[in-house]
């Protein structure tokens, strides 16, 4: 089993940037896709983004193709956002989760870890 635990999150002007981290407290993601999911308070969480556990693969959301951008460094054992040209529709609690297979999903309900979260504001 994997713990993953997010950090990076705060608050950013509109037009700014912020890089999230998604380290394992426990085990390691070495053979796990892991994905982004977001909550914005009183919307359903959505997908984000998601990288295959070889980093060969990612999948992105409609919304933050060209400006997020998910990597991975097996070898720190964390997985990375880093998100450009934030947007106040940015906004949300952003959760890291690990996925027991090697293939990315775009669906919350693929992935088996997940992590605490980490607030991003953005202001406009």
């Amino acid at each position: 089993q994997v713990q993953p635990v997010e950090s990076g999150g705060g608050l950013v002007q509109a037009g700014g940037s912020l890089r999230l981290s998604c380290a394992a407290s426990r085990g390691t993601f070495r053979w796990y896709a892991m994905g982004w999911f977001r909550q914005a308070p009183g919307k359903e969480r959505e997908f984000v983004a998601a990288i295959s556990w070889s980093g060969g693969d990612t999948y992105y959301a409609d919304s933050v193709q060209g400006r997020f951008t998910i990597f991975r460094d097996n070898v720190k054992n964390t997985v990375y956002l880093q998100m450009n040209n934030l947007k106040p529709e940015d906004t949300a609690v952003y959760c890291c989760a690990a996925r027991d297979l090697q293939r990315p999903s775009y669906k919350a309900y693929d992935y088996h870890y997940w992590g605490q979260g980490t607030q991003v504001t953005v202001s406009s």
